[in-house]
């Protein structure tokens, strides 16, 4: 009990002094219906770009100077984004798991409505993401740096570097989590440390992309503007107004889930 009071008072001071029993993020059935199939068509639709293989002849001086100048080749920072990854993947987590320890981690309705919300939320973020990276990178076709270094390319290979997807999937996770955090915990302390300390993680992640040279600056770029484009986009979607209260519910029994759509 000791313990359970113990992580119950981290998290009230975590979120602020206010206990919170409701999120601002609602689910609206007609509205996620059509935002979750425009993902998914996304995400899929985007394996149907071509994708063209090709002998390049890759010359430098054909490089804007901006890139040009920050080309380099150090395989040994790739452990930056191996180490990170995991831990940006879970950051949109941080939100709704202060949420359910403030109320006490208890299993109501209002609970597991958080979960689904944020949870529906991180999909339909990541579809759009991962697909519009995608689809960029096909037709694009940008060949990455690593090429230029390379000594000869006497085999067909592919050019995906613009944008760079581990950075797009870097800054989504973390305006996902700045986005919510702000919203659900307008007065918390913690507030601006968590803004600060995502990005500040996301943006190692994009300049570890530049060292190794898996991407140039303006790929690292873009791939920033496009998951922070997403990660602001779908909770700004779904943010609760007196008109949009939620119309999706979910009630757990012990022989299962009842979900519950009210028109």
């Amino acid at each position: 009990m000791k313990t359970r009071n113990f992580f119950l008072l981290c998290f009230l001071i975590l979120g602020g002094k206010a206990l919170y029993s409701e999120s601002v993020y609602t689910l609206d059935l007609k509205k996620d219906i059509a935002i979750s199939t425009l993902s998914l068509g996304m995400f899929f639709g985007s394996y149907l770009v071509p994708q063209i293989y090709e002998i390049p002849t890759l010359d430098k001086n054909d490089i804007n100077a901006l890139d040009r100048a920050l080309m380099y080749n150090n395989e040994e920072w790739n452990i930056v984004p191996t180490i990170l990854r995991p831990v940006m993947g879970i950051m949109p987590l941080v939100t709704p798991l202060v949420l359910w320890g403030s109320t006490g981690w208890g299993f109501a309705r209002e609970d597991f409505d958080i979960w689904f919300t944020y949870g529906l939320m991180y999909a339909q973020a990541v579809g759009f993401t991962y697909g519009t990276r995608r689809a960029m990178g096909r037709a694009v076709g940008r060949h990455r740096p690593t090429k230029y270094f390379a000594d000869s390319i006497d085999e067909p290979i592919t050019g995906d570097s613009y944008p760079s997807g581990t950075t797009s999937m870097s800054f989504l996770p973390a305006t996902l989590l700045s986005v919510t955090f702000a919203k659900e915990f307008p007065d918390s302390p913690w507030k601006i440390p968590v803004i600060a300390g995502s990005y500040t993680l996301a943006t190692a992640v994009g300049i570890s992309r530049i060292a190794t040279g898996h991407h140039f600056l303006t790929d690292v770029l873009a791939g920033a503007a496009l998951g922070s484009f997403f990660g602001w986009l779908i909770p700004t979607l779904h943010h609760r107004t007196i008109e949009n209260d939620s119309n999706v519910s979910f009630h757990f029994s012990g022989n299962g889930a009842i979900v519950q759509v009210v028109f």
